[in-house]
């Protein structure tokens, strides 16, 4: 009597990891926190220097107080009142816009374009081969009725 052994944890969990979407998505990660400090370097060094030229340097400076009166020491610990810190809201959400402006400019249009341009071309072929399939059936048709004729004259003729 034989009794089956249920693959380990171990055969499990390779297998999940050998998995193609899983490789990808540990890409995706690796590469959107690269991409992130670049991001950031770029609201940091451009952003913010243009926003400053209007008013502080920082966007994270911007805030408002719901109960005066609002001192926050140097550290960013609040000593009195209620500040709403909408600057480095604003900051954060620049660097959302930003991101997904590059990542779908830069990576996602021209993908889709490209996965386009690939299934017409596949569809072409396919298109083409059933053209080719259909005209090969049909001039078998034809030879197949042209034999069958001429075996008839045959026939005929004795």
């Amino acid at each position: 009597m034989s009794v089956k052994k249920d693959p380990g944890v171990w055969q499990g969990f390779k297998a999940f990891l050998m998995r193609g979407n899983v490789v990808d998505l540990a890409v995706a990660v690796v590469i959107g926190a690269a991409f992130t400090n670049i991001v950031n370097s770029i609201v940091k060094g451009i952003i913010n220097p243009l926003v400053g030229a209007i008013g502080t340097q920082s966007l994270d400076n911007y805030s408002s107080c719901l109960k005066d009166p609002c001192r926050v020491s140097a550290d960013g610990t609040v000593q009195s009142g209620v500040p709403i810190m909408w600057g480095s809201v604003l900051g954060a959400t620049l660097s959302f816009l930003i991101t997904a402006a590059v990542v779908y400019f830069l990576m996602v249009l021209p993908m889709s374009k490209y996965l386009a341009r690939q299934a017409a071309r596949k569809a072409a072929r396919e298109g083409t081969k059933e053209v080719v399939e259909v005209t090969e059936l049909e001039v078998l048709k034809e030879i197949r009725d042209a034999l069958v004729a001429q075996r008839a004259a045959r026939h005929d003729e004795r």
